[in-house]
């Protein structure tokens, strides 16, 4: 019964942290225009992603356009782009891997400790995957907070962290939970299948052995 709602709680938990991871890499928001000392201007907002960049104006929509090209992204967020996207990957088959190692799926002829190793497997992605999404986020964030208190950057070009980064933040952990939920769930599993009732070997042999001390003891009575 435990195993079962450790299995749902992981699934669940991965599930929401693939979703978001996806959420993350799509969203624009993860550098915001900062409005500071002199820098007045409060009806434009400017939102830069990893992959546009949006200009949002008092009584006018807002527009977004794809960056022309790659090197035109600053070193962070180049790198972010990719890891996001490795996340994404290993996120995702770390969910088709979990539904895989449920109990209820019959997609593949496995014995009990076939599907431990096959959670265990989910729950080593899901931490794998949670573990590389901090690093483009808190790299990022670095970036900003570092800028943000640098003399030499000028007020028009310093931003302040996004929705996108603090969302990034409960992605990853929630990645993290979901991979500690599927381990701990294998090692519930290995204490149950090593503390069960198992027949001994032994007692066969000693009941015909005791079978056998009978029938000579009721022959010698015969004769008696």
């Amino acid at each position: 019964m435990v195993g079962d709602v450790l299995q749902v709680a992981g699934l669940l938990v991965g599930g929401i942290g693939t979703i978001g991871t996806f959420a993350v890499t799509g969203m624009p928001q993860w550098r915001v225009s900062a409005f500071i000392e002199n820098n007045i201007i409060v009806f434009e907002t400017i939102w830069e992603g990893l992959w546009m960049h949006c200009i949002r104006q008092a009584n006018i929509r807002m527009q977004c356009k794809v960056y022309d090209s790659v090197l035109a992204l600053s070193p962070d967020l180049q790198a972010s782009r990719g890891l996001m996207c490795a996340v994404s990957a290993l996120s995702s088959l770390a969910f088709l891997v979990a539904i895989m190692g449920l109990k209820c799926t019959r997609c593949m002829q496995s014995s009990w400790r076939d599907k431990g190793y096959i959670i265990l497997t989910s729950g080593i992605l899901f931490i794998l995957s949670g573990a590389v999404e901090l690093i483009p986020v808190c790299w990022v964030a670095h970036t900003i907070i570092s800028d943000f208190y640098n003399p030499m950057v000028n007020v028009a070009q310093k931003r302040e962290l996004g929705e996108a980064l603090y969302l990034g933040w409960a992605t990853a952990f929630c990645l993290l939970a979901a991979g500690a939920i599927f381990c701990c769930f294998c090692r519930c599993g290995e204490r149950t299948r090593s503390y069960g009732y198992s027949t001994p070997t032994s007692y066969p042999m000693h009941s015909q052995h005791l079978h056998r001390k009978t029938e000579s003891l009721y022959s010698k009575s015969q004769y008696v």
